[in-house]
């Protein structure tokens, strides 16, 4: 356990708020590196410090021996208010069998219990006949532009393929091992600006009042059955997120109104025509809008097969549980990799506390899921 947990400790330490790495990548590489891992930097984005990436690779003895990456991120999100945690949140601290600290949960457990098992499979099998390696950003947390997507673009320039792949997301639930994520949903958002007449609340015949236009628009979007999902995805989900009106006084009508709302999509629907769809609705209402679209990712699925086979019984032996596979929760990294990997599925602690304040773990699963992350090489990769 000490292995894994001291170097979850030295990760937490950096203080690494999306995009910054805090040093995680140096400390990850200069263990690495003398296992025979060849790594490389791959900093990208406007300013080419900004975005830090690493990929960390050992080939293999054989030359058509599999290559199983395991993916991570060591960007965190901002810690909150300070005064809240119970502790300095980039100060790893251990009470009561429990490791807390931004970062503990999501992710750099996993990125300590993928680095280990590494060691530990190297160490034990030096003429390993595939190939393992590491996909490391710090561009997960952010908006995800030049980070795994941007590294899996140059993977494919190189020709390197993938063959399995496990994100290091926490996926469990209420124990490690209860959840394996075989795919996730689609996202995409949308701002909706529907246009009115600004005027004296007292004289609405000379104003429009975009708030009163959008209300049965609105109602009868969240009505929509977009789609009925299928035995991997639920139905296709179409949220608000923010109104925004008004301004500011209580006799003023506002001009215009802005409305964010997002689409989460199962494979049963496309987002081409999920626009459509959403624009015809509100055409056919009559009112004077605009709709700015972004795609934030496509829905990926890796059907059950030799990789969730293998993790599954990875689980079993080493958690003692028996996993169940899930696409629910929101986007993560594998929605890029999946362009260039048949197999990608996500595993990692507990989620319970992620993004909140006083993250944290449980030290004794710590050592769990470096042996599932072994575990898994050594049946793929040996």
């Amino acid at each position: 356990m000490a292995a894994t947990l001291d170097l979850a400790e030295q990760l937490i330490a950096c203080r690494s708020v999306t995009p910054e790495d805090g040093g995680c990548q140096a400390l990850i590489a200069a263990r690495l590196e003398p296992l025979g891992f060849a790594c490389t930097s791959l900093p990208f984005g406007p300013d080419a410090a900004r975005v830090s990436n690493l990929w960390a690779i050992r080939r293999g003895s054989s030359p058509g021996g599999k290559l199983l990456v395991f993916a991570g991120h060591t960007d965190v999100v901002p810690t909150g208010p300070l005064s809240a945690w119970s502790s300095d949140p980039f100060t790893p601290t251990r009470r009561g069998g429990v490791l807390y600290g931004r970062g503990a949960a999501d992710m750099k457990s996993s990125i300590a219990a993928m680095v280990v098992a590494a060691e530990e499979f190297v160490a034990a099998a030096p003429a390993h006949a595939g190939s393992v390696a590491l996909l490391i950003t710090s561009d997960e947390e952010g908006p995800s532009l030049d980070g795994t997507a941007r590294v899996c673009e140059w993977l494919k320039a190189q020709g390197t393929r993938l063959d399995y792949c496990v994100v290091g997301e926490p996926t469990s639930v209420s124990r490690l091992g209860d959840t394996i994520k075989n795919g996730r949903r689609g996202t995409l958002s949308g701002k909706l600006r529907i246009k009115g007449v600004q005027g004296h609340i007292a004289y609405p015949q000379l104003a429009k009042n975009p708030i009163h236009l959008v209300a049965p628009l609105l109602a009868e979007l969240v009505g929509v059955e977009w789609d009925r999902g299928n035995a991997h995805f639920p139905p296709t989900s179409w949220q608000m997120s923010n109104i925004h009106a008004g301004t500011g006084a209580g006799n003023v009508i506002p001009g215009e109104l802005v409305v964010d709302f997002n689409f989460r999509f199962s494979t049963e629907s496309m987002p081409a025509t999920l626009r459509s769809r959403l624009e015809a609705i509100v055409a056919r209402h009559g009112v004077e809008h605009e709709i700015a679209w972004t795609l934030g990712g496509e829905p990926f699925l890796t059907t059950p097969g030799v990789l969730s086979d293998a993790l599954a019984q990875a689980i079993r032996s080493e958690a003692g549980i028996e996993t169940e596979l899930s696409t629910t929760g929101g986007t993560s990294d594998g929605r890029f990799i999946s362009r260039i990997c048949k197999e990608v599925v996500e595993f990692g602690p507990v989620n319970e506390s992620i993004h909140k304040i006083d993250e944290h773990v449980e030290i004794a699963s710590l050592d769990v899921l470096k042996n599932v992350y072994r575990a898994t090489l050594e049946q793929l990769v040996r």
